[in-house]
Formats: structure tokens, C-alpha cells, sequence
């Protein structure tokens, strides 16, 4: 499916930009590995400014960072010495409501002549667009955490994941059962969002939990456990648009499942049904 990348949200650049960046190459992925990775902030946003660099801080060690301002973005991207997090504005041709969407980007520089020409080393959704950090906050961790385990494993071959890209980590669902799910009941459709209607489909370890306790989950890495990141349109306006979902290891990082389906009447924003018999297959 392809992703329209609208603008960089962080550092907003006066282009539109439109169309997916590019796969790296082995060449790419070790200019990657032995740069310095600059982390974009958003010069009118104190809010994520702050929750960037307190994860990043915490959590990033594949490669030397700094934090920098969009000047220094431009003056630096086409420079393969440099690495970028980045967060842009995203949307995706299929959806007909052009819902938009915040990915997480890592980006290795390059002399190209725009953002959607560098190679990417990862994308993950993180939220939508307007969204507040404090609705998002506590999935930039783990979404962190596995961005650097992907670009660990496609060092060694960057044609690994293929055009599955994050569909390939689905290979981990058969280990599911044997870890616990850990769930926020708004991340669920309505069809699934009590212990009892889920266990029609899924009678493995599920819970229902806070945000609260999700969080600590993280933070303790609590063993033999995943987390539900779900990303959808705005609560407000949520019956277009796409619903992303990934289930995220707390003590390794690994992505054990992704899906993502464009919601309509009969799949509406949150975790299906449909997902829960995928994970109950094994």
C-alpha cells in the first residue's frame, strides 16, 4: 500500500511531498550504522519536544545522537554522515477520506533532492494527526525500542523483510499464545471489548488493563509480555480512515504481529475479531 508522505510535521518544510521513501541498500544500512543520528524537533511544540527527548535519552543506543532544529535538518539530510528521526504527515492512496497520519521515520541522509528520496531505514505509525502527545505518549517507546531491533536485523540484509516490510514480523504470531497480551479496552472494537466476548475468539492470555499499567509494563519489561499499539483516526471522527495494529515484546522489542485494514461499517476503528483468530491459529 502506498504512503503519501504530505510534509514533515516536526520540522515543517514549505514542500509537498508525494511518494514513499525508498528501501536503503546494503551500502545505505552500513552508512546508517556508523552515523549520528539527529533527532528533529518541532520549534512551536514544547510538548513533544519534551517526551522525544526523554525517550530518546532513555532508549536510543544503535547509534550516537543529537538533537537538532529543522535548519540544521536541512543543512545536514543529504549528508550520509547523518542519520534522522524524524516524524512526518502521512497519508495513504486507497483511503478516499485522506485521513492523516503521524509516522516515526528513521532516515539515512542522502544527496537527494527531497524527503521522500531518502533512504528509510524504518516507518511505524504513531498517531494521528492533531493528536495529542499525552494520547500517544507512552507508545514511543516501544515503538523506539523496535525500531532499532529492525534496523539491527536488515544490517545484515536489507532485503530481508521484502515488500512485507512489518507484515514480515507476522512469522512471530505462532509464539503469541505463549506470551500475555496486554490491551487498553478503547484500543478494542465493540465486538471484542470485554474479557467474555474476546474469549469467543481467543482463549489465550489477554488482559484488559490502564494505560497505567501498559506503561509499566514498559518500564518493568515485564517478561513474556505484549503490548496492543493501535493507531487510528481521531476519536472524534473515527469511522474512516485506516486503524493500524501491532503487538510489541516489553522485555525484547520484537514485533510479534501488524495489520492495519481501512475501517468501514463492518470493521470499525480498534482490534477485530478477525485479528484475534489470526492470533488464535496457533
Amino acid at each position: 500500500m502506498k504512503r503519501i508522505i504530505l510534509a514533515v510535521t516536526l520540522a515543517i518544510l514549505p514542500a509537498i511531498l508525494r511518494s514513499q521513501a525508498p528501501f536503503p541498500s546494503s551500502s545505505e544500512i552500513s552508512q546508517f550504522m556508523s552515523s549520528k543520528t539527529c533527532v528533529v524537533l518541532d520549534e512551536g511544540n514544547s510538548a513533544f519536544n519534551a517526551l522525544i527527548k526523554k525517550v530518546v535519552n532513555k532508549c536510543w543506543k544503535i547509534t550516537p545522537f543529537e538533537f537538532v532544529r529543522k535548519s540544521e535538518f536541512e543543512q545536514r539530510r543529504k549528508d550520509p554522515a547523518w542519520s534522522f528521526l524524524i516524524l512526518t504527515e502521512t497519508n495513504f492512496e486507497r483511503d478516499k477520506s485522506s485521513t492523516k497520519y503521524n509516522f516515526i521515520n528513521l532516515l539515512e541522509g542522502k544527496n537527494v533532492e527531497g524527503i521522500s528520496e531518502m533512504p528509510e531505514i524504518c516507518a511505524v505509525p504513531l498517531s494521528s494527526s492533531g493528536e495529542d502527545e499525552i494520547d500517544y505518549g507512552y507508545k514511543l517507546e516501544p515503538i523506539l525500542n523496535f525500531m532499532q531491533k529492525h534496523a539491527t536485523l536488515i544490517s545484515g540484509d536489507p532485503a530481508i523483510t521484502g515488500r512485507r516490510y512489518l507484515r514480515y514480523y507476522n512469522k512471530n504470531v505462532p509464539e503469541v499464545p505463549g506470551r500475555t497480551i496486554l490491551v487498553r479496552k478503547e484500543d478494542l472494537s465493540s465486538s471484542i471489548n470485554t474479557i467474555e466476548k474476546i474469549n469467543v475468539y481467543y482463549r489465550n492470555s489477554i488482559k484488559i488493563v490502564t494505560e497505567d499499567a501498559i506503561i509499566q509494563a514498559i518500564t518493568d519489561k515485564l517478561p513474556g509480555t505484549l503490548v496492543l499499539i493501535m493507531v487510528g483516526p481521531p476519536v472524534d471522527d473515527n469511522s474512516h480512515g485506516f486503524c493500524f495494529k501491532m503487538l510489541i515484546g516489553t522485555d525484547n522489542n520484537d514485533m510479534y504481529y501488524y495489520n492495519q485494514h481501512l475501517i468501514d461499517s463492518n470493521n470499525p476503528d480498534g482490534l477485530l475479531p478477525s485479528d484475534l483468530k489470526r492470533l488464535a491459529r496457533f
